[in-house]
């Protein structure tokens, strides 16, 4: 009897085990809109952590791709990432932009980098918001005015320089007591990766900030990272700087109404 007992349980959880693989190998892929960018980076790199299938939809900001009305239906601020998840709540198709609230709602669909307890979400939460509010656009900042402005502004280089270096500080102090921003690995972590990866173009000496470059070269390490930027040359061959006039419009010299004009001719069938 007893042995009889004990094979029931095994076999039924066999079966179970067996179920679930099914269901991850016939899952539908959630597409991922994006361009070999940090921000793009950020989603690329969750999906490989988490191990769920997806497919790249190239999003070539170059070339204005942003502002096709069809991709405007799911990211409204004409920016990459965004994402269609087939199966999303209730079995039902959703769609979702702005990297941080992909990051939260793919840890929340798979139970993982992001915790379920709340003063442990709060943690992660506020080093997450603390890279879009800060870091990425700080970084940004830096990135435009040293690698892409028509002219050389050098308060405007020295200000934004200083102020990731700052924010460079902060991660390096919060690293000396903990191994990743919001303790175990996390969503918050994969946010800021991809910004400190060109630290060079920001002006910044990784080496003066000994947490953060221990920090930098755990996660540069992991399998999932590597697989993530796998994607760069593959996507963006021989990617660089703005290499015409028009690419430079594109990306940095858009208004409502030059956005809404350009939506008007992407749907003004082909000749």
């Amino acid at each position: 009897m007893a042995r009889g007992k004990s094979r029931r349980p095994a076999a039924k959880a066999k079966k179970t085990k067996t179920k679930a693989k099914k269901a991850v190998k016939f899952a539908k892929p959630i597409e991922l809109y994006y361009w070999p960018t940090p921000n793009g980076f950020k989603i690329s790199i969750m999906l490989e952590e988490c191990g769920l299938p997806y497919v790249l939809k190239p999003v070539n900001i170059s070339k204005g791709e942003q502002f096709d009305p069809d991709f405007l239906k799911i990211s409204p601020n004409n920016r990459m990432p965004a994402i269609i998840d087939p199966q999303g709540p209730g079995g039902r198709p959703i769609s979702i932009f702005e990297s941080g609230a992909i990051l939260q709602y793919l840890g929340r669909k798979t139970e993982k980098f992001y915790p379920a307890d709340e003063r442990a979400r709060v943690e992660v939460d506020q080093w997450l918001f603390w890279q879009m509010g800060g870091v990425g656009p700080m970084a940004g900042q830096v990135h435009h005015f040293r690698n892409y402005a028509v002219e050389t502004l050098t308060y405007a280089i020295n200000r934004y320089i200083n102020e990731v270096n700052r924010l460079y500080g902060v991660m390096n102090k919060r690293l000396a007591g903990h191994e990743y921003l919001a303790g175990p690995y996390s969503i918050a972590d994969m946010a800021c990766y991809p910004w400190v990866v060109p630290w060079e173009r920001q002006g910044q000496n990784i080496a003066d900030f000994p947490h953060l470059k221990r920090w930098f070269e755990a996660i540069k390490a992991r399998p999932a990272v590597i697989k993530a930027y796998e994607w760069t040359p593959k996507i963006n061959p021989g990617a660089g700087g703005i290499r015409t006039a028009e690419e430079r419009a594109i990306l940095f010299g858009q208004t409502a109404q030059s956005v809404s004009a350009m939506a008007e001719k992407e749907k003004q069938p082909a000749r």
